[in-house]
């Protein structure tokens, strides 16, 4: 009778794939961010889809600046089943709201620099202006251009 491995990633794998190190993972692990990784024969980790997936979701959480304790808190109610549906909703609406509250601020900030990008456009371009004119008219000052054009051979 053979055993087969189990089919996954190592640690090393996820942690090229996700950006994390090996140590961040395990820390996750430790702390209960993520549920224990199931371990091959020799005791390395193997991350199957269902930990990926979750892990996914955690660095969605953590990349939208949700707090360690918050999603700890998601993770242990996850853990505890399906009772405690509305208590992850309630999180997840809240963090949310928060997200869709610093959409709103960004925004103003984008249309801010806008405005101040646009000023300094409309300078530049005045600049140009200026200058262009300026340089015309000293071409046309330019006694070679006022007698006919350049000096020919």
């Amino acid at each position: 009778m053979s055993v087969s491995p189990p089919r996954g990633m190592t640690i090393s794998q996820v942690a090229e794939r996700t950006g994390l190190s090996a140590d961040t993972l395990r820390y996750y692990e430790r702390i209960g961010l993520i549920d224990p990784v199931p371990r091959s024969m020799t005791g390395h980790r193997v991350y199957g889809e269902e930990q990926l997936e979750w892990l996914g979701f955690v660095l969605l959480l953590r990349d939208t600046d949700m707090s360690i304790q918050e999603m700890l808190l998601y993770a242990r109610l996850r853990r505890e089943g399906d009772g405690t549906a509305a208590r992850r909703r309630a999180l997840l609406a809240d963090h949310r709201a928060r997200l869709a509250e610093e959409i709103r601020r960004l925004e103003g900030t984008v249309r801010y620099l806008d405005q101040k990008i646009g000023i300094y456009d409309e300078m530049l371009e005045a600049e140009r202006g200026a200058g262009t004119d300026s340089a015309d008219a000293q071409i046309s000052a330019c006694p070679a251009r006022a007698s006919g054009g350049a000096r020919s051979r």
